[in-house]
């Protein structure tokens, strides 16, 4: 079984810090902030394996990151990456609530 590298973009990272300091300080909940990180990690790196079983996205909204877009769905959580060789390159996680057009 062939084993993909996972890269998170500037704003993937960015996406993932607002998101676990919108649990640590707003709701004021650091335990669940930090298995809310461990958890995104361990489904991020899950991609390592068959990132390319995910449906390609179509949809106008996911085109500004390229062809060949795939979405993984987390909680509420949309994670939006793309793959090149032996890369999973993680472009956003966003909100799901946040995507226009599916």
């Amino acid at each position: 079984m062939s084993s993909y590298e996972v890269i998170l973009s500037e704003d993937a990272e960015a996406d993932l810090q607002e998101y676990i300091d919108y649990i640590l300080f707003d709701c004021q909940a650091p335990l669940t902030a930090l298995r809310h990180y461990e958890a995104f990690f361990n489904v991020l790196y899950s991609l390592r394996h068959k990132p390319e079983s995910r449906i390609i996205q179509i949809g106008k909204f996911f085109l500004r990151y390229g062809t060949n877009v795939r979405r993984f769905n987390y909680k509420k959580m949309t994670i939006i990456y793309t793959v090149h060789g032996a890369v999973v390159y993680i472009h956003r996680i966003l909100a799901s609530k946040l995507i226009t057009d599916i």
